[in-house]
């Protein structure tokens, strides 16, 4: 049987994997940054312990050629660090590692995946009084260095659930009591087994650049760099962002779902009805909150970003209806508006113009417009023509009263660049917007805040727009890569970062994205992306209450039926 891996051919042999296979034809370096960590065959992603033929498919006047590799015709890629789908399978890996060391030093403790700030992981750990993470640390690295094969092993579903239960790991009991499949796949090392929802690397050697260091209550994990995977990334704290991140988990607890299995119950009582009306009553306190503080500061325009499918538009008009129970008279102004005419714009290396650039805004001219309204002065304002490509002028003129209050909504607006050196910092407010997700599967499988993002923009682009999943998914790590560029870098300026998740909608968006996922074919390049998706929304138990989300709810931006939008 001839494969060809990355372009090189070679013929696969009865009983070698595929990690056994690169080695041969020299790709192994020892380098994170340049080894394979796991394959791509025919659209998803296998672990290099994979055996593309294997010894019992081989007889005398037979070969039974393995179904991906037909699939695929002999084709496989290499996926490296660098790759998303590579970052994913190192840090499944490194939780392995960090739970393993975990159980040897503290077996009466419980650690639980918290969030990611900035380039580290936050893990929370209780019930281990002399816990600490250099201790942790020295212990990882000895689990690195013996080199222990990751292998996974199949078993029942309903093994596994009284493997749990009787290890006290509930949570991984009860997310897998909502398994559908009569089997499941767990790795494991002598008395210890867990899973991640996906690949890791061949063995825990594969953990080759990271960090391990104090936090409160647990430990921050730094990853590598992504453009430079061989060296640790500069962890910088971010005790704002930490602060939310750690009070959406606290309503989390609160409302009794911190787990997909809480959420799953919720949905069969019938009790989600509570929490939707919660979730939104929460959303309606922070938008006034957000409001008082303005007025109580005598602030004239408010700075609001956030990333893609953030609900950023629907938090503009949620504030501005706050504002105007203040007596004050909110305009609305979008970014988009300042874009620069797209024959302007230099496209890139790649031929391509990268709209995320904060070059695609006219700053100066943005700036030259918020100084004159903050002075007194009447403004003409522009709108943009995604249609034609350029910039407008309809004669909308502007100017402020006593009590007009600005609020500027758009992916840049917390870059600095846009107000003037010289401008009254106390007239301004820095407003971000970001959904930040508490729920997790089990208490050791997070769900990240960028998968619910996706999710809001597969549904949003298809309902608004009329993308394909496949056109979605192709522009999203682009997208990804500007947010990381362009706006997170700036999130800790912020007066204010509003957490706009909610604990019920990904019930909610189960109903809308799957009957899209399955138009996705194993052939198409997006495959891998979809099933990473369909994995997470197995355990999730569909919620149809859409009729119990408020027309104003940030959902609403995403399901349909914002009275905000015409």
């Amino acid at each position: 049987m001839k494969l060809i891996i990355d372009g090189h051919e070679i013929v696969a042999e009865a009983g070698k994997s595929l990690l056994d296979m690169i080695r041969e034809l020299g790709l192994v370096t020892g380098k994170l940054s340049t080894d394979p960590i796991a394959a791509k065959i025919g659209g998803d992603v296998y672990t290099l312990n994979y055996i593309p033929l294997r010894e019992k498919d081989v007889k005398e006047d037979s070969v039974r050629v393995r179904e991906a590799m037909i699939g695929s015709d002999g084709v496989v890629r290499l996926l490296r660090y660098p790759d998303a789908a590579g970052q994913e399978v190192y840090t499944r890996t490194a939780q392995f590692v960090l739970f393993l060391a975990i159980e040897q030093l503290w077996p009466e403790a419980e650690a639980t995946m918290s969030f990611t700030v900035g380039s580290g992981l936050y893990v929370k750990v209780s019930g281990a009084e002399d816990f600490s993470a250099e201790v942790l640390r020295e212990r990882v690295d000895r689990i690195v260095d013996e080199n222990i094969p990751l292998m996974r092993h199949r078993i029942t579903t309903a093994k596994a659930i009284k493997y749990y239960k009787e290890n006290g790991q509930e949570d991984k009991a009860r997310l897998l009591s909502y398994r559908t499949t009569p089997t499941f796949d767990i790795y494991s090392h002598g008395d210890f087994a867990d899973y991640f929802y996906g690949e890791v690397a061949p063995s825990t050697g594969y953990l080759r650049s990271y960090d391990i260091l104090e936090a409160d209550e647990g430990f921050i994990f730094v990853f590598p760099q992504k453009k430079c995977p061989d060296r640790v990334s500069q962890y910088k704290e971010l005790p704002n962002l930490f602060a939310v991140c750690n009070e959406g988990k606290e309503w989390g607890e609160l409302m009794e779902c911190e787990t997909v299995a809480d959420l799953n119950e919720l949905v069969e009582s019938g009790k989600i009805r509570e929490l939707v009306r919660i979730n939104e009553a929460l959303h309606e306190k922070r938008f006034s909150a957000i409001a008082d503080q303005i007025c109580e500061r005598g602030v004239k325009a408010v700075m609001l970003a956030g990333p893609s499918s953030s609900g950023k538009t629907t938090s503009a008009n949620r504030l501005s209806t706050q504002l105007r129970v203040h007596g004050k008279k909110p305009i609305l102004m979008s970014l988009d508006d300042y874009y620069v005419d797209r024959d302007k714009i230099a496209p890139g290396p790649d031929g391509k113009i990268d709209l995320e650039h904060i070059n695609t805004i006219d700053t100066e001219l943005f700036g030259q417009h918020l100084r004159a309204l903050l002075d007194g002065e009447e403004v003409e304002l522009p709108s943009f023509s995604f249609k034609k490509g350029r910039r407008e002028w309809l004669g909308h003129k502007l100017r402020l009263t006593e009590k007009s209050v600005i609020i500027v909504e758009g992916l840049h607006a917390m870059n600095p660049v846009l107000l003037p050196d010289d401008l009254d910092s106390s007239l301004i407010f820095r407003l971000f917007v970001t959904p930040l997700l508490p729920l997790n599967l089990d208490d050791h499988n997070r769900i990240p805040s960028s998968y619910l993002r996706l999710l809001r923009r597969i549904v949003r682009d298809y309902e608004t727009r009329g993308a394909s999943v496949a056109r979605t998914l192709d522009m999203w790590q682009s997208v990804r890569a500007g947010e990381e560029r362009w706006i997170y870098p700036y999130q800790e300026m912020a007066d204010v970062i509003f957490n706009s998740s909610t604990l019920y909608e990904i019930a909610v968006l189960k109903k809308h994205i799957f009957p899209l996922l399955t138009e996705i074919e194993p052939s198409d390049e997006c495959y891998d992306q979809v099933r990473s998706i369909v994995k997470v929304l197995n355990f999730v138990h569909e919620a149809d209450v859409d009729y119990e989300i408020p027309p104003t709810s940030l959902v609403r931006e995403f399901i349909g039926g914002n009275t905000f939008y015409k």
